[in-house]
This record gives C-alpha cells, sequence and structure tokens, in this order.
C-alpha cells in the first residue's frame, strides 16, 4: 500500500492519528483505544478481535472490499472466535487472511490502522 498522508484529529482529548494509503483512510484504532486503556492498547485490541461478532464483521468487510481475502482462513478463526483459548492479534489477522481492512506496523510510530469503517466500528465497541 503506498503511504499518501498523515492527519491527526483530536477526538475527547485523545489524538488520533488518520492515515491516507490507496486514496483511503486508515484511522488508527491503537489510537482509539488509549481511550479505554492508555497503556494496554494492544490487549484492548486483541480483546475486540476475539468477539465472534468482530470477526463476522472483517470477513464481511473484506469479502465485499477484498478479492484477494483468504475465505478458508476466515472460517477458522470464526468457528474459533468466542472461545476461552482463542486469541487473535491484528498481524496474526492480516497474515493469514491477507486483509487490507487492517494494517499493522511495529515499531516506535506503529499500531494498529484500520480502514475507516472499520475503525468506526472499533470506536461504538469502546
Amino acid at each position: 500500500m503506498a503511504k499518501d498522508k498523515q492527519m491527526i484529529i483530536d477526538v475527547k482529548g485523545t489524538e488520533v492519528t488518520i492515515v491516507r494509503y490507496d486514496a483511503e483512510d486508515y484511522i488508527s484504532i491503537t489510537d482509539i483505544a488509549k481511550y479505554k486503556e492508555p497503556h494496554r492498547t494492544d490487549h484492548v485490541i486483541q480483546n475486540w478481535m476475539r468477539n465472534r461478532n468482530t470477526i463476522e464483521f472483517l470477513g464481511i468487510w473484506e469479502r465485499l472490499n477484498n478479492n484477494g481475502f483468504k475465505h478458508l482462513e476466515f472460517e477458522g478463526f470464526k468457528n474459533r472466535a468466542g472461545l476461552n483459548s482463542f486469541v487473535l492479534t491484528p498481524a496474526q489477522w492480516i497474515e493469514a487472511t491477507q486483509s487490507i481492512g487492517l494494517i499493522s506496523k511495529k515499531g516506535r510510530y506503529g499500531g494498529t490502522y484500520a480502514h475507516k469503517d472499520i475503525a468506526f466500528e472499533f470506536a461504538s465497541w469502546i
């Protein structure tokens, strides 16, 4: 994905980064998660991704927007979602399903970015 530009907005006192990739807005759900748990954003995101409704939503979004989405891997996640032992990170989801709705960056300025449709769903879950 080609990075175009970045901007920061203030949402209820929390700075949230928005990045343009391939003419689409991707919003930092890591920044949004800071509203709930400022020092444990990775756990907030992982808890959201454990939810069966989240996995189903992500799968529907990818089917509508991503021709390269791996449906078989998605079905495996969907079947395990909600179980006590089920853990899923954004990086695992992206790698296994070839997702384009989430972007995971490592490092100091890293974090998880989601297409605006997905980010709004995450924000409503928060």
